[in-house]
């Protein structure tokens, strides 16, 4: 099928070409924008409390007052406030409330803090847009609008709540992109000049893969609106580095097998025919491990994981076909001029780095076995410690921003929980009104429980079948204290709900306490089936049933080798009380679907040198002296490049990029180059049971001697194959 594939291609590279730019103008043309949101909420399913909490609000108090953004006022001086500079906060309230802003329904008041130094501006906005650009928008103007009528007064003002946060988000997220991507391009940029030393080679890349982003951010935008899925910002940094790093990895494995064709001696053309041959079934493999496993995301509970996983599916997709089509059709047009002026391709290095590698794994497999073993165990320790952290807002950010300087002022000025209160609502289960005696009582032991600063009855609708009781917690919404502390508070007011009626509790804290069980349904679900999905194509690649355990097996090793190692830097050393929550699922779907990459690489170099008629300690030797460059570089430079992430300055992306790229260098350099070769040879033949993939086919010929530390660089056939 890849020979076919190849045959196609070269024999008419224009077309192909032109058909990537006919679709890449058409579906950019055409693709709907990329929506964006930002409320936690929306990622939940309505089966889940809070979910239904809000419900009750919307149906039973639907001019119910939640702010959306607060004017925070204090003294330029940091004194109290006087009466004139109350004065003047109420004219300014006022004023704001008459410019009609859009999205703005209501400006009112705010109460002041306990010391006197603060007060406050509350605005309320459309519910039905919560987490919407729109109301970014409009958190832009009325920041710009309370900054003109503060002019002339006593007072600093500083704009925060959910849109205020959106907009900074907003703000945050397009910078660093933006850092992203100039890393991105730098990291791959130089890495490729060093490999090839051509800077035609080093640029093709980055020009191929950035019209492959057009054509994937557009085929994203349709299936989000086609399935109506949520979006959030994080995203495409994400599929930035996605896209260059893996479609990067792809495009070396490619040039490496062209350039070993040609010099052995194959016409430029039919030399990349035959490397789209030799390396196709690695790259559609490895390809597809990454696709399922993206895929799997589609299980989970959460709109944001589900919206990542098959955006990320077809970024991957995408950058498989220009792999096997695009890129050959440009190279085969340019030919050997594309490594212009290094003549470096024509002959093979010396160099012995590799098979001094080799042949260790080769006399020491069982050392080697537990050594690899060993630093993957002691890493996995770190998991122990591990805290999920789930203000999605403040981890997608810097603290300095505005809206985050707010959230952090609020807290030590007023109660900490005092910014997002969490409300219970009784409502009647037979449609009566519900006896008004029993609230002082349901109030007192709703304020009782630990953790609760006050409890008090916040309003009745009109029907007196709904009552909201307003919960002020002690602790901010998205600390550990407040989730532990809403869930005593849905202990007692369902356990102490009146006869015929039904608590439910809401508000932020109740929301993050159901992320966290959808995130632990997620752990149990999205996990497993990945790994077995993987597994079958493991099995279907190999024709094995027990190299795919210890290889998915050795992943997971990885995997927890990698969040031990978050833990220990962000939590320990940084000093972060937590990771983000859905950090361990990505972490998860990256490092064993792209461990696996480099696994098969291995495996089926090893394989391969085993059909040639060596001993299974020998095979393994020679699969690291021949596929050891080849997954070096390729680690390198997608390790590098999730890397980037860590620029954009905000807690998410830090941590998702240092934990991504520490679990593909760990896939790279410890699991693939050592571990697995290694521990394949100890199993020996019955790795290969029950196809005995590894038998020779025919009798074993005694190789020809070459001279130099042969295949010995980064020139090596990713496909892990001999030519």
């Amino acid at each position: 099928m890849f020979r076919r594939i190849g045959n196609v291609v070269v024999r008419h590279p224009v077309w192909t070409i032109v058909a990537w730019l006919i679709a890449a103008v058409a579906i950019v043309a055409t693709a709907p924008s990329l929506p964006s949101n930002s409320d936690e909420s929306s990622f939940l399913p309505k089966s889940y409390e809070s979910i239904k909490a809000a419900d009750i609000q919307a149906k039973a108090f639907p001019a119910a007052f939640t702010p959306s953004a607060i004017a925070l006022y204090q003294r330029t001086d940091g004194g109290k406030l006087t009466a004139a500079d109350k004065k003047d906060v109420e004219r300014i309230t006022s004023e704001l409330g008459k410019k009609k802003i859009d999205q703005v329904q209501k400006v009112v008041p705010g109460q002041s803090s306990a010391d006197g130094r603060y007060t406050m501006t509350l605005v309320q906005m459309d519910s039905k847009n919560a987490g919407q650009p729109v109301q970014a928008d409009a958190a832009k103007v009325l920041r710009d609008d309370v900054r003109q009528l503060t002019k002339g007064t006593n007072l600093e003002v500083k704009l925060g709540g959910s849109a205020a946060q959106a907009l900074d988000q907003q703000d945050s997220s397009k910078r660093g992109e933006a850092l992203i991507g100039i890393g991105t391009f730098v990291i791959i940029l130089v890495t490729l000049l060093i490999i090839f030393r051509a800077p035609i080679l080093a640029f093709l890349p980055l020009i191929t893969i950035g019209l492959v982003s057009a054509i994937a951010n557009g085929l994203i935008a349709y299936a989000t609106k086609l399935f109506d899925l949520q979006a959030n910002s994080s995203i495409s940094s994400i599929l930035i580095v996605v896209l260059f790093g893996v479609g990067t990895d792809y495009f070396l494995f490619l040039m490496f097998r062209y350039r070993e064709r040609l010099r052995l001696g194959d016409e430029p053309k039919q030399a990349m025919v035959n490397a789209v041959d030799r390396v196709g079934e690695a790259i559609a493999s490895a390809a597809g491990a990454v696709i399922i496993a993206f895929l799997a995301l589609v299980l989970s509970t959460l709109g944001f994981l589900k919206q990542m996983g098959p955006a990320l599916a077809i970024a991957v997709t995408v950058t498989l076909i220009a792999g096997l089509t695009l890129i050959p059709a440009v190279v085969s047009l340019i030919g050997p001029k594309v490594f212009w002026p290094s003549k470096s391709w024509q002959h093979e290095p010396e160099n012995a780095r590799f098979a001094a590698l080799g042949r260790g794994v080769q006399k020491r497999p069982a050392l080697t076995t537990a050594l690899s073993g060993l630093v993957l165990v002691v890493l996995s320790l770190g998991t122990l410690g591990f805290n999920a952290t789930f203000d999605l807002a403040s981890g997608s950010m810097p603290k300095t921003k505005e809206s985050m300087v707010v959230q952090d002022e609020m807290q030590k000025a007023y109660s900490a929980g005092a910014a997002a209160p969490t409300d219970v609502y009784l409502s009647s289960t037979d449609g009566k009104a519900i006896d008004t005696t029993v609230f002082d009582a349901y109030v007192k032991k709703l304020g009782a429980v630990d953790g609760v600063a006050n409890a008090r009855l916040a309003q009745l609708n009109k029907d007196g079948t709904t009552i909201d009781f307003q919960v002020t917690l002690k602790y901010e919404a998205s600390t550990d204290k407040a989730i532990e502390t809403v869930g005593r508070v849905r202990d007692v007011a369902h356990a102490d709900a009146p006869p015929h009626t039904e608590a439910l509790v809401g508000g932020m804290s109740s929301i993050y306490k159901d992320i966290d069980s959808a995130v632990t349904h997620d752990y149990k679900t999205v996990f497993p089936v990945a790994a077995l999905l993987i597994m079958l194509i493991l099995g279907l690649l190999l024709r094995s049933v027990v190299a795919p355990w210890y290889l998915i097996a050795s992943v997971g090793l990885g995997f927890g080798a990698t969040l031990g190692a978050t833990v220990w830097i962000f939590q320990g050393a940084v000093g972060h009380s937590g990771l983000m929550f859905m950090l361990p699922v990505i972490m998860y779907l990256f490092v064993v679907a792209i461990g696996t990459d480099y696994n098969i690489l291995m495996i089926a170099r090893l394989r391969e040198e085993a059909r040639e008629g060596r001993e299974p300690r020998e095979a393994a030797g020679m699969a690291l002296r021949h596929a050891g460059p080849t997954v070096a570089a390729a680690g390198f430079i997608l390790a590098a490049t999730f890397a980037t992430m860590m620029l954009a300055g905000n807690s998410l992306l830090s941590e998702m990029g240092f934990a991504v790229s520490f679990g593909i260098a760990i896939a790279a350099f410890v699991m693939a180059m050592f571990f697995t070769p290694s521990l394949t040879a100890l199993i020996g033949h019955a790795a290969w049971w029950p196809g005995h993939a590894d038998r020779a086919k025919e009798p074993p010929t005694s190789p020809a001697p070459v001279s130099g530390g042969e295949r010995d660089t980064f020139a090596q056939d990713p496909a892990g194959r001999r030519s």
